[in-house]
């Protein structure tokens, strides 16, 4: 209860510290409770199901995200009886009958008939007027007071780097790219098209949003972070109402329009237009949440300011999401983001720590032998990190790859490896209103991995690396190195339920030439619980025909899931 009361508190004042920018209220309000609800509402959605059922025959539908098993591969863990809600008694088949199949999803049609171009912009361009009238009556009538000659002046004017909190361009800016993104998305545009709305939607209110003068960090952050951003979420949803049959259930709805706020909008304004639910063709998926407690046990080189304002305990939530693991038979890599990897933090003590997301823009599948299957190519990735006593932020294009490696008959080897350049931010927190962080191009690194033994544990541990530099900075001088290692030990307690001990480390290296060189440190240790999401592999794929599990245990390789229980 404590996490759900700073989190409100935060989303009504101004949670990420400092004087955030006019605009930010708006966009924080709009997405930061969907990125709540995505927390505690998913776990949920899939409550109610539409039956004809009398009251006192009523069942619960199962817990997944839109995962493709047969009711009977789930009743160990779930309550789903009647998924498809057809019959007042319902009761197990028989071996010699086949379960009732739910009725397919509505599809999106492909052609120029299922989708709309003119929408989008016109729903961008109202978003936009109806926030800067909110802005210019209820935070500031001189930045928001636009005029003919002030929009005149800033397309003919110089484009600057602004000085706006860490908060506001790193976060915020994204989220409205994100905002602008989902409604082209939602209108039946594909991924390459709605970036150009992230882009249009920027370069309007830069010019006519706002009287200050426009900005190269927003951006490349509104028209690149927004997608990388935005594509998770749509996705996301669009799973849950995939699992919904042709008729989505009204629980599904509204957990659809908690993730993805344009998609629910859509959904409801435009009716049965746009109806169909975009075609995730089957991925292999793995998701968790986390809920419990953490510690900082260590905090080196905080400045004067900090030492009060440090919280040692905090109560967490997690939200992690991999999408289109590689090794599912049949599963192809054609459309970008068809492979992504969404991570979600927030704490007691800042509210929103860590928002990590990436996706195979485009790359191809390959294999080793029997045992190793992957994808490679290049990846799109936004991260915001902020533990605390700094932060870092990137943009960025990687080549990589992501793989699986099944090292024995029930020990399976799962991880990503990615190099990349982007535009990133650096910086300690010692205050608002100035600038206290640092631009610059930021070659990074990242490494994945995650060993699970079986069904009974799993060990994940992912490095970053960030070298925020003076290349294309704000001021041609000094460099930021910033660290981030975690790692978590879970074990499985029953079904889909999971203990887990978690380590993490940040660490900053900041070199100017008329400052002190800075040397900042902060290590964490929780303890928390985890709720894993249809299966209990922790993500393993098993393509092997010799070494599938059992067929009345859950199993992540959909291809045989239609075979009778014996």
């Amino acid at each position: 209860m404590k996490t759900l009361r700073a989190i409100f508190k935060a989303l009504a004042g101004k949670a990420m510290g400092g004087n955030e920018s006019m605009h930010a209220s708006g966009f924080r309000m709009v997405f930061l409770g969907a990125s709540l609800a995505l927390m505690l509402v998913a776990p949920g959605t899939g409550l109610a199901v539409e039956s004809v059922a009398d009251q006192s025959g009523l069942v619960l539908d199962r817990l997944n995200l839109g995962w493709k098993l047969p009711p009977d591969q789930h009743e160990q863990y779930f309550l789903a009886q009647n998924p498809t809600g057809t019959t007042d008694n319902p009761t197990k088949p028989s071996s010699k009958e086949t379960p009732a199949k739910p009725k397919k999803p509505l599809r999106y049609v492909e052609t120029k008939a299922g989708k709309s171009y003119l929408l989008p912009a016109g729903e961008i361009v109202g978003f936009e007027i109806l926030l800067n009238r909110y802005d210019y009556f209820f935070r500031d009538k001189q930045v928001y007071g636009v005029s003919a000659h002030s929009m005149w002046k800033n397309l003919d004017g110089k484009w600057v780097v602004d000085t706006d909190p860490f908060s506001v361009n790193q976060f915020m800016h994204p989220v409205q790219g994100s905002i602008f993104f989902g409604f082209a998305r939602s209108s039946g545009l594909d991924f390459g098209e709605s970036m150009w709305y992230s882009f249009g939607g920027s370069l309007l209110w830069k010019i006519a949003g706002e009287t200050g003068a426009p900005s190269i960090n927003d951006m490349i952050t509104t028209s690149f972070a927004g997608p990388f951003l935005g594509e998770p979420l749509y996705r996301m949803a669009s799973l849950m109402l995939e699992g919904g049959g042709e008729t989505p259930g009204f629980w599904r709805e509204v957990g659809a329009a908690a993730i993805c706020p344009t998609l629910g909008f859509t959904r409801l304004a435009y009716g049965d237009r746009f109806r169909s639910v975009f075609d995730s063709h089957d991925p292999a998926v793995y998701s968790y949440v986390r809920f419990g407690w953490s510690k900082v046990d260590t905090a080196h080189g905080l400045i004067a300011s900090q030492e009060s304002t440090v919280q040692r305990n905090a109560a967490t939530a997690d939200f992690h999401m991999a999408y289109g693991l590689p090794g599912k038979a049949g599963y192809t890599y054609t459309r970008p983001f068809d492979y992504f990897d969404f991570e979600f933090s927030a704490t007691t003590a800042n509210v929103f720590e860590n928002i990590m997301t990436r996706g195979l823009l485009a790359g191809k599948e390959y294999e080793v032998g029997d045992t190793y299957r992957g994808i490679w190519g290049l990846y799109g990735s936004y991260d915001y990190i902020s533990p605390q006593v700094f932060r870092v932020s990137s943009t960025a294009l990687s080549l990589g790859t992501t793989a699986q490696w099944w090292l024995s008959k029930t020990v399976a080897l799962q991880g990503s490896a990615l190099g990349g350049l982007g535009y990133g931010a650096a910086g300690t927190i010692h205050g608002s209103g100035e600038r206290d962080y640092h631009y610059g191009a930021t070659p990074q690194a990242l490494l994945a991995l995650r060993l699970m033994f079986g069904q009974v544990a799993n060990l994940d541990l992912t490095v970053r690396s960030y070298y925020v530099s003076s290349v294309a900075s704000t001021e041609d001088r000094g460099s930021e190195r910033i660290f981030r290692g975690d790692a978590a030990f879970t074990v499985r307690v029953h079904g889909p339920h999971a203990i887990t001990l978690k380590y993490s480390t940040s660490q900053r290296n900041a070199h100017y030439p008329d400052i002190a060189d800075s040397h900042q440190t902060v290590r964490t240790l929780g303890l928390v619980y985890t709720y894993s999401f249809g299966e209990t592999r922790f993500g393993a794929i098993e393509w092997r025909a010799a070494n599938k599990l059992p067929i009345d245990q859950p199993i992540r390789d959909a291809s045989h899931a239609s075979e009778p229980k014996p």
